[in-house]
């Protein structure tokens, strides 16, 4: 098993062009997600509440049982989190 903060620099910064060919910038899906979770709940959420939504729900599924996946998604979430909030 290889380090978790790797994987998780790997899926955050180093994102393959195919994959986000795939599914779009990480960030772009982030504040798309804002908007359209706005319209589902009506009030605003912003992109940084998104991403405090998905790391709440990693450590919510990890609370159950810590598999190595929600783990790595939890570290993931948050490196994301940190670029967004630094402008990266």
């Amino acid at each position: 098993m290889s380090n978790i903060l790797i994987k998780a620099d790997d899926i955050v910064n180093k994102r393959s062009e195919e994959r986000e060919r795939e599914y779009g910038s990480f960030p772009d899906s982030m504040a798309k997600a804002a908007k359209i979770a706005t319209e589902l709940c009506n009030k605003k959420i912003t992109t940084d509440d998104m991403y405090k939504c998905m790391v709440a729900l990693k450590l919510s599924r990890i609370a159950h049982k810590a598999k190595e996946d929600s783990l790595l998604d939890a570290v993931a979430y948050l490196a994301a989190y940190n670029n967004h909030k630094n402008g990266i």
